[in-house]
């Protein structure tokens, strides 16, 4: 049946003045499951990659311990759960085996020691394996990896990332500390179309754990993707999902006026949202259609497959420039968290390239953006580290970790009450 998924629009301006030049419109998605599948639970299949090399002594592995074991606690017979835990070598502690007996899985996850130093690579082809061995289609496949140190084999690493991606196991890669390569953890959530995260507390691990697992049990709607079909005269410039994370979205051509871009799972109790700007032709004053828009999307325990919801584009424009004044602020908001999001990315790439005062410059324009948005303890740390690469050239690890996943998360529920269309 349909109706399972909303599709619905707002532009950043409901109108805009009829110029003999080209326009940027910037457009904000809505995707959401609707209450028709509030009652859909997924069965999970999850592996935990656990690094116990001996640097995660103290809290940090007390905190790995507690947080898997927390985790566990929200599984139950339909769902299956394998663990793997590395140093220099790997270890399979606990087989791809349904969640019966959550006590005594705890006890092992309890028994976990530190030793030894770190190599991912053969811990995460163990833990695929684990997931092959129980992985269909009425499942949600997960491996959650966190590390606290630099790795060896970091090629092998981001092969197994691509091979994980084609078996449709996203990675959920996770650093903890200030040791490790979050350049490699990102890509390596890239190429498994999943998602990287950091942790300067090793207290925060066990709710995101809990998050982990709870957002793969609601990940009712699968294999959702974006057809963004426009008319003559109207060109997408770029597509970034800004819940739950700000990334940019590659898309695909589909043909001379259409493109598509893969959306992965979504769950029940989200909201997925994702901003297109396009270029758009001179117009006369009058209101145009420039295109549609359409979700497609699979529900397997609904026996939903190949589902549509769909959104026309619609934008006026006016003769008078002075009626083309209004802008919706929410979305707006969005558009310059997105900016301060891609300064901060091109910032770090001139650094790399040691370009030291582009890289300074454009990181001072992602400050001012931070601060109009009321981004304050972000905006300090980045202001901090502009003032550490002028004085020393380089930027602290702590601080660089910071800004690169802080930026991604400054889009929250309250910047999502829109208006009504």
């Amino acid at each position: 049946m349909a109706g399972e998924v909303q599709l619905t629009g707002t532009l950043a301006r409901p109108a805009l003045p009829a110029l003999q030049t080209q326009q940027v419109v910037y457009l904000l998605l809505d995707i959401t499951a609707t209450p028709a599948v509030a009652h859909v639970q997924m069965p999970v299949n999850v592996s935990f990659v656990l690094d116990h090399s001996g640097s995660m002594k103290g809290d940090k592995m007390r905190c790995v311990r507690e947080a898997t074991q927390r985790a566990l606690g929200l599984m139950g017979p339909q769902d299956i759960v394998s663990v793997v835990i590395f140093d220099h070598r790997r270890e399979t502690i606990i087989s791809a085996q349904p969640v019966r007996n959550v006590a005594a899985l705890q006890a092992e996850v309890g028994k976990i020691k530190d030793a030894g130093g770190t190599k991912i690579a053969p811990a995460l082809e163990a833990a695929l394996n684990e997931i092959r061995r129980s992985q269909n289609a009425n499942t949600i496949s997960r491996i959650i990896l966190l590390t606290d140190g630099q790795t060896e084999g970091e090629r092998d690493c981001l092969r197994l990332a691509e091979e994980i991606g084609k078996a449709s196991v996203p990675l959920t890669a996770l650093g903890v500390g200030d040791d490790w390569n979050e350049d490699l953890l990102i890509e390596m959530a890239n190429r498994s179309g999943g998602v990287a995260e950091y942790f300067s507390n090793p207290n925060d691990i066990a709710s995101f754990f809990q998050g982990a697992v709870q957002q793969a049990q609601s990940a009712v709607v699968q294999n959702s993707a974006l057809t963004l079909r426009f008319v003559q005269g109207v060109e997408p410039r770029a597509l970034w999902q800004v819940t739950p994370l700000i990334q940019q979205l590659p898309y695909r051509p589909i043909s001379d006026r259409a493109v598509g871009v893969s959306l992965g799972d979504i769950s029940k109790d989200e909201h997925r949202m994702v901003l297109i700007e396009m270029l758009v032709d001179p117009k006369q004053a009058g209101q145009y259609r420039l295109g549609q828009i359409e979700v497609n999307y699979d529900i397997p325990q609904m026996q939903v497959v190949g589902e549509k919801a769909r959104y026309d584009v619609m934008l006026n424009f006016v003769a008078d420039p002075a009626q083309a004044t209004g802008v919706v602020p929410q979305v707006m908001n969005i558009v310059e968290k997105v900016s301060a999001h891609k300064l901060q990315t091109r910032a770090l790439e001139d650094l790399a390239e040691g370009n030291i005062g582009a890289a300074t410059q454009k990181l001072q324009g992602a400050v001012t953006r931070l601060l109009n948005q009321g981004e304050t303890e972000l905006a300090q740390t980045m202001q901090q580290e502009i003032e550490n690469l002028q004085t020393n050239g380089q930027m602290t690890s702590a601080g660089q970790k910071t800004i690169k996943f802080g930026t991604r998360k400054t889009v929250r529920l309250s910047d999502l009450d829109l208006p009504k269309s």
